[in-house]
């Protein structure tokens, strides 16, 4: 399910189903991008933040075209101790990949991959991303 920003409407509350996994996309070409998910953020129950949340930054294969430091970026996953992916989804090859994780991510946080938390996942990630 895709919105174009939060809070979700609540007069089809009833049928939505449950959430697992939000995915904030930034296009780095767009400040306005980067500032409607700051706004958005808010309207996120705090427990997402314990490994039910991730940051895609998309555009990432025109540096001179960004309107948003990637550091701006790297510093909202590290606020909101979220991963944040950086894909160009102009190569196919980079797009399936990229797709490809996000459903790895999602099985994760659905419960789908026993012995496996997605707080436990993002703590794995953090821990790599600080080596």
């Amino acid at each position: 399910h895709l919105a174009t920003s939060l809070p979700l409407p609540s007069e089809r509350d009833h049928l939505r189903p449950r959430i697992d996994l939000v995915v904030f996309m930034i296009d780095i070409k767009s400040k306005y991008s980067l500032k409607n998910v700051e706004t958005s953020l808010a309207y996120v129950d705090a427990s997402f933040f314990l490994g039910k949340v991730c940051f895609l930054v998309t555009g990432v294969g025109r540096v001179n075209a960004c309107s948003i430091e990637t550091n701006a970026v790297c510093k909202l996953g590290e606020t909101y101790c979220s991963p944040v992916l950086f894909c160009e989804l102009e190569l196919e090859g980079v797009r399936t990949a990229t797709a490809q994780r996000l459903v790895q991510i999602l099985r994760i946080c659905a419960g789908h991959i026993p012995g496996v938390s997605a707080l436990s996942f993002v703590s794995l990630m953090r821990k790599s991303d600080d080596d």
